[in-house]
């Protein structure tokens, strides 16, 4: 019998799932060109991140600089066009280069629960049995609490400071990116081109790597930007109550609970680092909706 002749066949396969895929993200982009919702709030999120990168040249003063007899000042001050904060700085440039650490703090736990938990989900899903099951009953464990007390809990633990943050949030976003990567291997490692490229002697990596991760990374990714909304909030939350950013450094958590007592001289000011925390995780998380909308092309 001659071993080389199942080759063809999956071979044709292979080009046929790859021209599939091109075609299908062809799609997917073409759609979100024609969500204005979504190209919106893309562009409002893109301007929040430009402004943060740019900081340095954008901030029209310096974040640090305190100024007593200008403190509370109101919004449209001369010379302070968003006004000053409690110990007169100014709140525009305080604004803007506390995007910094609330987009770090808000993506990195989510870049990092994504790598961890999308790994250990794709191999519950590929390899199953006693592994899968020894995994997510891992992950349901830490599922059980809630987002919020599981980060204070940790972030408590560990001691505040921004790093002790970030690895908090990373331990909280672990399971839900696991279990939506488990699902979705589940899925697609028992349709044909997989099982195809499985008989024709493919190794498991290659199969992993080639078939599966083409096919989950998209859904993975989509969840993992919703959860970024929730990261920042989570973020912002730990600096408002101390176990995140710590003073001077500008945070718009961490602004928000400098000036929580100013609500009753200035609530306008004492307002916008709460604006620019639901401006951003809005943005966020309506780009995920469309994202989701764009590739469920059955809609």
């Amino acid at each position: 019998m001659d071993l080389t002749t199942p080759a063809a066949p999956a071979s044709i396969d292979v080009s046929q799932s790859i021209a599939h895929t091109r075609g299908y993200w062809v799609t997917v982009f073409s759609r979100l060109r024609r969500d204005k919702t979504t190209i919106f709030f893309g562009s409002v999120l893109l301007l929040i991140v430009l402004m943060a990168i740019f900081a340095p040249f954008i901030a029209p003063a310096d974040p640090f600089k305190a100024n007593i007899a200008r403190r509370l000042k109101e919004i449209g001050f001369p010379g302070h066009p968003l006004g000053t904060d409690q110990t007169g700085r100014d709140m525009l440039s305080r604004l803007i280069y506390g995007g910094r650490l609330s987009l770090f703090m808000g993506v990195t736990p989510v870049v990092g629960a994504l790598a961890i938990g999308g790994l250990l989900g794709v191999l519950a899903g590929y390899i199953g049995g006693k592994l899968n099951m020894a995994i997510m009953r891992t992950m349901d464990i830490f599922y059980a609490f809630p987002s919020v007390l599981l980060a204070i809990a940790i972030s408590g633990a560990l001691g505040g400071g921004i790093n002790n943050a970030i690895l908090s949030l990373t331990v909280v976003f672990i399971p839900p990116i696991a279990r939506v990567a488990e699902s979705v291997t589940t899925q697609v490692r028992s349709l044909d081109y997989v099982e195809a490229a499985r008989a024709s002697g493919a190794s498991s990596l290659r199969i992993v790597r080639v078939h599966v991760l083409a096919n989950v990374l998209g859904a993975i990714f989509v969840y993992a930007t919703s959860l970024i909304s929730v990261s920042i909030i989570l973020a912002s939350g730990l600096s408002f109550l101390g176990l995140g950013t710590k003073p001077p450094q500008p945070e718009w958590g961490l602004m928000l609970n400098e000036l929580r007592q100013a609500i009753y001289v200035n609530p306008y000011v004492a307002a916008l680092p709460g604006v620019m925390i639901f401006m951003t995780s809005l943005s966020f998380n309506l780009l995920s909706d469309g994202l989701r909308s764009a590739m469920d092309l059955k809609t």
